[in-house]
């Protein structure tokens, strides 16, 4: 007999041990395999080694950034890679965005208390607070209704911004949406309703409830917010003022608190181009931009008009840098998720990039060892990728293998991506599709359901993180833990 053999049965387990008497066998020889010469081979293996290099950093943060991609799906992030590479001359698939090389990971759950597919309100109040809430509220418990002003007071959650701003660290925001809008406006505002962005209802005035445009005025924690960038001018000056490029306020108060901003803060600079912003001076200690009425451009659109998100972002770092106490900084790439609304990937995905290139900025210009940065997304979105398109495919063009069109059961050709539903789907029967017309910037992906807006998707989304505590995503997570990882690495919370 070579050897003998034993199975014990524990708990249902079953454990097989081996005792082997021929040593030729052993575990301390390693096997030579043919593959080990071929690139595949050796890059997983380097990617192992620096793996094994990665240390946890297991001590206090100084400052903390946390981008959010609105409606960054994993399918999205996939898509964007593939669309990036492809502009570089690549074959796509190969590329990896500056997001996939942080060294920590995860999954992150992103439903509401009350919706089982989530709006930006209660995921972004669940990130920075730490408690989940009900869809459309903002930084209040799940007590509150959404819409009745009088059950938010006395359940406001404090933000890890507020709580930052009140220890004496900087705090700022920015972003390609509206500042008043949903994912910004968790940085400074409590409300029972996400759209009360520049006024309420009259019987919520009478109950005391604020506009979000008047809580980020009037924003008294610590030093105030000492960065604020994005659009959404139309909610600071009043229905009857016209702004510098010829666009109505929305305000029925009369405010222009554009004004009262600069009034109360004397010592701040506000700017609402790309002219202006590129003149801020190195002595630039606070700003307030308001680069566009509602939300700022597409990446695609933007041209020269306005400063990019990357672009934000580094000012952004620069000024807050200054507080030797720290700092903590949203940065939201608003727009992806409204092109995908449209149902418009190629926006979605040039938006993405764009993300991306902002994210890229802060690594460059942070210390791995005091800045926790996380990167991640408030929910996800319909976009698919279908058929079996082969390797280097224009993942904006119609499916292609081995070297044919892919077809349907009517022989009409279909695009690698498109959505569940929105308003790319077509009354009856669908239309062939060209090459040129599904790569065209404005062209609408195909989808199941004929919506007129696309619609959030439930699925989990991705978390990518470095810096101090940043291990300490793991597995699959909640997304009010996101604020805990902050909170552990600031110690923020009493």
């Amino acid at each position: 007999m070579k050897g003998s053999h034993l199975s014990l049965v524990m708990g249902g387990i079953v454990l097989s041990l081996s005792a082997c008497s021929n040593s030729g066998t052993g575990s301390s020889h390693s096997v030579e395999v043919p593959q080990k010469n071929d690139a595949w081979y050796s890059q997983a293996e380097s990617n192992i080694e620096k793996a094994k290099a990665t240390k946890a950093i297991d001590k206090p943060a100084k400052n903390v950034i946390l981008f959010i991609g609105d409606g960054l799906s994993v399918g999205t992030i996939t898509a964007a890679r593939i669309f990036e590479g492809q502009r570089r001359g690549m074959m796509g698939e190969e590329y990896n965005l500056s997001m996939e090389s942080l060294p920590h990971a995860a999954l992150v759950k992103t439903y509401n208390t009350d919706m089982q597919i989530p709006d930006s309100a209660g995921t972004a109040s669940a990130m920075v607070t730490g408690v989940k809430t009900k869809a459309g509220t903002l930084n209040v418990n799940d007590n509150v209704q959404r819409g009745f002003c009088n059950t938010a007071l006395g359940n406001e959650a404090t933000s890890a911004w507020e709580m930052a701003a009140e220890r004496g660290m900087s705090v700022g925001v920015v972003s390609t949406a509206r500042l008043t809008h949903a994912t910004p406006a968790v940085t400074y505002a409590h409300s029972a309703d996400r759209n009360w962005e520049h006024d309420v209802p009259n019987i919520a005035k009478n109950q005391g409830c604020q506009d979000i445009a008047s809580q980020f005025i009037q924003f008294d924690k610590g030093d105030g917010i000492q960065v604020a960038l994005g659009g959404g001018r139309r909610e600071f000056i009043p229905n009857d003022m016209i702004d510098p490029e010829g666009k109505k306020g929305k305000r029925k108060d009369g405010k222009n608190l554009i004004a009262d901003w600069q009034s109360r803060y004397p010592e701040g600079e506000y700017v609402y181009n790309k002219a202006q912003f590129d003149q801020l001076g190195s002595d630039t200690s606070r700003v307030l931009g308001l680069f566009e009425s509602s939300h700022m451009k597409y990446e695609e659109d933007r041209r020269d008009g306005e400063p990019s998100l990357a672009e934000m972002t580094a000012k952004a770092i620069e000024i807050l840098s200054k507080n030797k106490e720290g700092y903590v900084l949203m940065v939201e790439a608003g727009r992806i998720d409204h092109a995908h609304h449209d149902g418009n990937a190629k926006r979605a995905l040039a938006d993405t990039i764009a993300f991306d290139d902002a994210i890229k900025v802060a690594l460059e210009n942070t210390n791995l060892e005091d800045t926790l940065i996380i990167a991640t997304a408030d929910h996800a979105h319909t976009l698919v990728m279908n058929g079996y398109s082969q390797r280097g495919n224009n993942i904006l063009g119609l499916s292609k293998s081995k070297g044919k069109y892919s077809v349907d059961k009517q022989g009409k050709k279909y695009t690698t991506l498109t959505y569940g539903n929105g308003p790319g789907a077509v009354d009856g029967a669908r239309t062939d599709l060209t090459q040129q017309q599904v790569t065209q910037l404005d062209y609408k992906q195909q989808s199941l359901i004929k919506l007129s807006s696309e619609t959030h998707s439930g699925e989990d989304v991705a978390i990518f993180a470095r810096g101090p505590q940043a291990y300490l995503f793991q597995g699959v997570i909640e997304q009010n833990y996101i604020y805990h990882v902050m909170n552990e690495a600031l110690s923020l919370a009493k």
